[in-house]
Formats: C-alpha cells, structure tokens, sequence
C-alpha cells in the first residue's frame, strides 16, 4: 500500500488574459505539498490565494501547467485515478425538484453504484449528515445549511479514501460544523485521508493534524498543528495565520 496519498511538487496554474484585463492571474504558483495516508490537512489562506484551483488540478478537474500531481501514485487527469476520491465543493447545486434521497441515489449511480447497495449508502449518508427526517423533502425547499449538508453527504456516497471538501462548513450552522468535524476524526480513525480548504480557523484546530497557510498562489507556511502552537507559545491559530499572511503581504 503507498503511504503517500497525496503529492504535489512545483504545481503552478495560471489563467489567461479576460478582456477586462490586460493580465494573466498565476493562482499556483509553484505549490509543493505532501500529505501521508490517515491524515487530515487544511488548506487555509485569503480569498484569491490559490486554494480551490490547488483543489481542482488536485481532482483533475483543471490541468496543471508545470508541475505533477499524485493521488495514491497516479495521475488525476486519469479518470480510474478519481473513483477513491469524494469531491464537496464550496457551493453546491442540485435539481430543486428532486428529494433528498432520489438526489443521492442519482449521484451515487453516477459513482457506478447499484441497488441494492446503493440505498444502504444513501441510507447512511443522510443518517451520518443528520438528514433521514428531510429525506423526502424536495432540495429546492432546502436552507444553504441544508443543502451543504446534502453536497456532503453525496461526497461520501461511494466510501472514498480520499476526501476532498472546499469549505466545508459554508453555511452551516454550530451544531452542523461540530458534525463535520466528528465526522472527519471517525474517517481518520478509519484511515482515511482528507485535505480540506477553509476560513474557519477554530475548525482546522479542532481536527486537521496539518496546516498549509497559501497567498496569492504560494505557500507560505506548511507545518504540523501540534508543532506549529509550540513553534509560537502564547499566540492563537488566528494569531499566527494573520502574521504569516501580512508578513508575505509587507515584504512585497
């Protein structure tokens, strides 16, 4: 079994002129990360720092311009390479008019899942997401919380090894965030792997074992949690976030 689940070296991303603009926006620029089997990492920084395309070439979804990627020593941009892999985005959509579980059961068939296994695991997704009760209630009459609650739970529909999640805890409320925090230390001790980007500094406390602080495309600080609150006696995860950020910011 490869005890690496994740490797990213010199990954760099740019996107092309707009006509609104005259300039190309490096959003990776040179990013190098790697992230063992069994551990939770957070992606943190400002908006525009390069997470969620990190998070896109990372899936396959975008193709990188320099660099290499592996999930569990393969490409991404192969398709057979994203089955052990959950995808939530930050903002989720789905049909207004289906159920909560008739959504489930289209993206768990969409995952290669068939009955009758396929309604044992939307059966657990709603029930790990707290949603069993709403299961008949159309998505369109669904709350922002609610609806981030159904993108979770579609994430997890197939048993991934690796789970990706964008800010996961958009929207919810602090019942909801204590749930996903749960439920990523129960993944843990399964031995899976989650890398998770986020703005919600108490969270990434809270569980991720690693922290990887980005801005404008590069990585400023990739340490883990335990050493990186020793490295700084008496400062908050707040603290040493904002002096990282603004101390790139003011350099440049």
């Amino acid at each position: 079994m490869i005890d690496i689940a994740i490797e990213i070296h010199d990954l760099r991303k740019s996107y092309g002129r707009r006509w609104f603009s005259r300039q190309t926006v490096n959003a990776v620029n040179g990013l190098t990360l790697e992230v063992r089997r069994g551990e939770i990492w957070a992606l943190a920084g400002p908006n525009g720092a390069g997470k969620t395309t990190t998070l896109h070439c990372l899936l396959g979804l975008l193709a990188p311009d320099h660099g290499h990627i592996r999930v569990f020593g393969k490409d991404p941009l192969d398709p057979q390479t994203r089955k052990p892999m959950g995808f939530q985005s930050e903002i989720f959509f789905s049909y207004p008019y289906r159920q909560a579980d008739d959504a489930l059961r289209f993206y768990g068939r969409l995952s290669g899942l068939k009955d009758p296994d396929l309604q044992r695991r939307v059966d657990r997704a709603l029930d790990l997401l707290g949603l069993s009760d709403v299961r008949h209630q159309m998505l369109g009459s669904f709350s922002k919380g609610m609806m981030q609650r159904i993108g979770l739970a579609q994430s997890l529909l197939h048993d991934p090894d690796l789970i990706v999640w964008d800010e996961p805890s958009t929207g919810l409320d602090p019942e909801g965030r204590r749930l996903v925090a749960d439920l990523a230390s129960q993944f843990r001790s399964q031995g899976k792997t989650i890398l998770l980007s986020t703005h919600i500094l108490s969270d990434i406390e809270r569980v991720c074992d690693h922290i990887a602080i980005m801005n404008k495309g590069q990585m400023l600080l990739s340490m883990e949690m335990k050493t990186l609150l020793q490295n700084y006696p008496g400062k908050t995860l707040e603290d040493i976030y904002l002096e990282t950020v603004r101390g790139r910011d003011n350099a440049r």
